[in-house]
């Protein structure tokens, strides 16, 4: 499959759960799971743009999939938190917070040398 439909399917999954997920916090979901909610919706967006301007390079696919897989390890640790009352594993919410900013940074730097398409 091609990385740009990844992306692109990645978002829209992320869309889905976002909202499932905010549905759960408003019905008695912790203050973890509102915040997953909240990361898996700001980031949906900008997976599916993302999939439309990867052609760019291979900084900007290295940078999308850095933020694609560090949302996944952010979110995925606060939800297991509350429904699993365990932790992905030590240290793996900051890491994927970590992940997600230089995951924008790689994003900005190759967005500035992207190749544009004709």
């Amino acid at each position: 499959m091609q990385f740009d439909r990844v992306l692109f399917m990645s978002g829209a999954l992320f869309g889905a759960v976002g909202v499932a997920l905010s549905a759960a916090a408003s019905h008695g979901g912790g203050v973890n799971v509102a915040t997953a909610a909240n990361f898996l919706l700001f980031h949906a967006p900008a997976l599916i743009a993302l999939s439309l301007v990867v052609a760019g390079g291979r900084l900007l696919h290295f940078g999308a999939a850095v933020l694609l897989v560090a949302v996944l390890m952010f979110s995925g640790d606060l939800l297991a938190r509350d429904y699993l009352g365990q932790r992905l594993f030590p240290f793996a919410a900051p890491i994927g917070g970590t992940g997600m900013i230089l995951g924008w940074l790689m994003l900005a730097v190759g967005g500035l040398f992207a190749r544009k398409n004709n």
